[in-house]
């Protein structure tokens, strides 16, 4: 059995400079700031939660599609996609920092992740 080489379980920050050009100059700015910050800083990580919320990385499989395209094509059709402009897309990176901030300060009561999609059930 071999493993994907091009996936990871979450998605990680070597692939921040990938997703650069994908949108505006804003976003283009924005991903400057951030890629040259090491690994454990929290504005890199707060990054990465925003990238995992926005992949759905926790509800990708094994087998599944999205895992066997790889994080990279996960995450690059996910910023070119987004239906939404450079500024809401960084909106949603400050929550992602804010809530990181919470998690750190020691609340519990946070929601770091959305939730995966509900099974199909059959009947």
């Amino acid at each position: 059995m071999t493993i994907n080489q091009r996936t990871d379980l979450l998605f990680p920050p070597k692939l921040i400079p990938a997703l650069r050009n994908l949108r505006g100059e804003v976003w283009r700015d924005f991903v400057d700031t951030i890629v040259h910050l090491p690994e454990t800083h929290p504005d890199k990580l707060a990054f990465c939660l925003l990238m995992i919320r926005l992949d759905a990385c926790l509800s990708c499989l094994s087998g599944s599609y999205r895992f066997m395209r790889g994080c990279e094509l996960c995450a690059t059709q996910t910023i070119a996609r987004y239906q939404g402009t450079d500024e809401e897309l960084i909106a949603q990176y400050e929550r992602a920092k804010h809530d990181l901030a919470r998690y750190q300060a020691g609340e519990t009561d946070l929601e770091l992740a959305v939730e995966a999609p509900e099974p199909d059930v059959w009947e």
